[in-house]
C-alpha cells in the first residue's frame, strides 16, 4: 500500500520498479485479481478512450443542450494543414481533447479520467505522444496505470471534484495525471514522474469550477484542450531535468486548501465566473427558459432535474 508519492518513492528506491509497477502490483494484492485481468480492464478504457477521442473529429457532434459542437472537427481539419502556431503535437491532442468532451456533452460513452469534465486531457496527450514516438502498445497500457496511480494519490489526499475542489481539482488533476503518465513511457524516473505531476497542478493552482448553465460543456472543452497543452510542456519540463522545487504531495495539499477557500459560487454552482456573464445568462434562458417564471433555482449543477 501508499498514500504519498514520498512512500512510492521509498518503495521504489534501489530497485528497477516504475510506478506503474507498483500500482499494478497493488492493484493485484488489494483486488485479488491477476495481472492479467487488470491489463484487461486497462485495455477496456484505452479502447473507450480511443474512441471517444476520435469521434467527433471527422463529423460534427453536438451536445443535447446545443450550446457545443464542431470544435473538434475544426481543430482537426486545422490540425491537417499544418499551419498552427503551436507543435502539432499540441494540436493533435486539443482535437482529442475537444473531441472527448463533445462525445460527453452528447451522452456518449466516455472514460472519467479523472471526472467527466476533464475527460479528454488523458486521451489526447497520452494518444498523441504514443503516436508520436510509436510507442509500443503494453507501455501506454503501463501509463494509463501510472496515470491511475497518480489520481490514487491526489483522492486520498485530496479531491478530484469540481463541486469541491474548483476546476483546479478536475483539469489539475487530470493534467498531472497525464504528465506523469508520459514521463514514465518515455522511460524517465519516477521522480521525474512526480515532478511533471507537481508542476501540472500548480500551473493552473486557483482554477474556478464555472459551467455555463451549469453543463459540463463551456468552458469546459477548451480547458481540456489547454490542459493537454499543460500536460505535455509539464512532461517536457521534468524530462529535461528540471524538477518541481514542491513536492508532489505537498502540492496536492496545498490544491485541496485553495479548495475550500473557493467561494461555492465558484465551485460548479454555475453562480460565479462566466456562468454569470450576460452572454451565458442568455444561454441558459434558452436552454431552461425564463427563471423568474419556473421553479428552477439556478443551482444547475447540485440539482441535476434538467440533466
Amino acid at each position: 500500500m501508499y498514500f504519498s508519492a514520498k512512500e512510492i518513492l521509498a518503495q521504489l528506491d534501489g530497485t528497477d520498479m516504475r510506478i506503474c509497477d507498483l500500482v499494478i502490483k497493488n492493484e493485484t494484492e488489494i483486488s485479488e485479481i491477476s495481472r492479467e485481468e487488470i491489463f484487461s480492464m486497462l485495455e477496456e478504457r484505452y479502447q473507450i478512450m480511443y474512441n471517444s477521442a476520435h469521434d467527433a473529429l471527422e463529423k460534427e457532434i453536438r451536445s443535447l443542450s446545443g450550446l457545443t459542437g464542431g470544435s473538434a472537427k475544426k481543430m482537426w481539419e486545422y490540425y491537417k494543414k499544418g499551419s498552427s502556431i503551436c507543435d502539432n503535437t499540441i494540436i493533435r491532442g486539443a482535437a482529442y481533447a475537444l473531441s472527448c468532451l463533445e462525445v460527453n456533452a452528447s451522452m456518449g460513452l466516455i472514460v472519467a479520467a479523472p471526472t467527466a469534465g476533464a475527460c479528454g486531457i488523458l486521451p489526447g496527450s497520452l494518444l498523441t505522444v504514443a503516436e508520436k514516438y510509436d510507442i509500443p502498445h503494453q507501455q501506454v497500457l503501463e501509463a494509463l496505470a501510472t496515470a491511475s496511480g497518480i489520481g490514487q494519490l491526489i483522492v486520498k489526499k485530496a479531491t478530484v471534484s469540481g463541486a469541491e475542489g474548483g476546476c483546479q481539482a478536475e483539469c489539475g488533476s487530470a493534467a498531472s495525471m497525464a504528465a506523469a503518465a508520459i514521463v514514465e513511457m518515455l522511460g524517465g524516473t519516477p521522480a521525474q514522474a512526480f515532478d511533471a505531476a507537481a508542476i501540472a497542478m500548480q500551473n493552473i493552482m486557483g482554477l474556478v469550477c464555472d459551467p455555463v448553465a451549469g453543463l459540463v460543456e463551456m468552458p469546459c472543452a477548451k480547458r481540456n484542450a489547454s490542459g493537454v497543452a499543460n500536460a505535455l510542456v509539464s512532461a517536457d519540463l521534468a524530462l529535461s531535468g528540471i524538477f518541481s522545487e514542491i513536492p508532489f504531495d505537498e502540492v496536492v495539499e496545498a490544491m485541496y486548501k485553495v479548495g475550500k477557500a473557493l467561494p461555492s459560487s465558484l465551485r460548479e454552482t454555475a453562480l460565479g465566473g462566466v456562468a454569470t456573464t450576460p452572454t451565458a445568462l442568455a444561454m441558459k434562458e434558452k436552454i431552461y427558459g425564463n427563471q423568474e417564471t419556473s421553479s428552477c433555482t439556478g443551482n444547475c449543477a447540485s440539482c441535476g432535474g434538467c440533466n
